[in-house]
């Protein structure tokens, strides 16, 4: 079993960045695909971005596509989230996620374990 932790959620401007990191414990953040997944209440959990074990595979959902970009650091059993041009839409609640299958996973019921979330709000 993981355990996983998001953090560096917050209040940005229309246009500016924060950076997401995602904690795991328990168990190494190497023997999981990671994904990063958003919802707004009303709506479905939205995929937004995977990668997986080893780093050489990795997906974005179309509406953060060239924006956003995940990464993961083994050594810390951190993964990343780096937001970008962050808009108002952006807005969710963020959460990590990690995943027994192999490769990128695009649909949250490929995940096994998730963190507890974290709120980004973007400002107009």
């Amino acid at each position: 079993q993981v355990q996983l932790a998001e953090s560096g959620g917050g209040l940005v401007q229309a246009g500016g960045s924060l950076r997401l990191a995602c904690g795991a414990s328990g168990h190494p953040l190497s023997g999981f695909s990671v994904g990063w997944f958003r919802q707004i209440p009303g709506k479905e959990r939205e995929f937004v971005a995977s990668i997986s074990r080893g780093g050489s595979s990795i997906a974005y959902g179309d509406s953060v596509k060239g924006r956003f970009t995940i990464s993961r650091d083994n050594v810390e059993n951190t993964a990343y989230l780096q937001m970008n041009s962050l808009a108002p839409e952006d807005t969710a609640v963020y959460y990590c996620a990690a995943s027994m299958l192999g490769g990128d996973v695009a649909y949250s019921a490929g995940y096994n374990y998730w963190g507890q979330g974290t709120q980004v709000t973007v400002s107009s």
